[in-house]
């Protein structure tokens, strides 16, 4: 049985997993992005929609049209859920907290996952 590398941002709080945003290669050109609280959900991806919602955490100005599929995040009315899914599974949906989903986005910005959005 072989075991997925996830990774998580640097700025996730707590020990091993269980506390966070975690992304992992899946394979050809495919990528996994679960909340680690609920291992079992995950979200296929591949690098072109991840690129782009990096890209966009990144603050950089759109350019062109979002790709197709692509990742949505959503905010829950109450601001403490955020929710996760790849439009072309719509009901595949990850969801997270919004202290996991900052500390997610702060590895976003330092650049700790930008290896998975460069071509192999």
């Amino acid at each position: 049985m072989t075991t997925v590398p996830w990774q998580k941002s640097s700025f996730s709080g707590g020990g091993e997993g269980n506390d966070c945003v975690e992304l992992a290669p899946a394979p050809g050109n495919g990528i996994r992005l679960r909340e680690s609280d609920t291992p079992t959900v995950e979200l296929a991806t591949t690098h072109t929609p991840l690129a782009h919602l990096i890209h966009t955490l990144k603050g950089h100005p759109a350019t062109g049209t979002a790709p197709s599929p692509r990742l949505d995040v959503t905010f829950a009315p109450d601001g403490d859920l955020v929710h996760l899914r790849e439009t072309s599974a719509p009901d595949t949906v990850v969801t997270t907290t919004r202290r996991k989903w900052d500390a997610f986005v702060l590895g976003v910005r330092a650049g700790e996952f930008d290896h998975f959005v460069r071509p192999a």
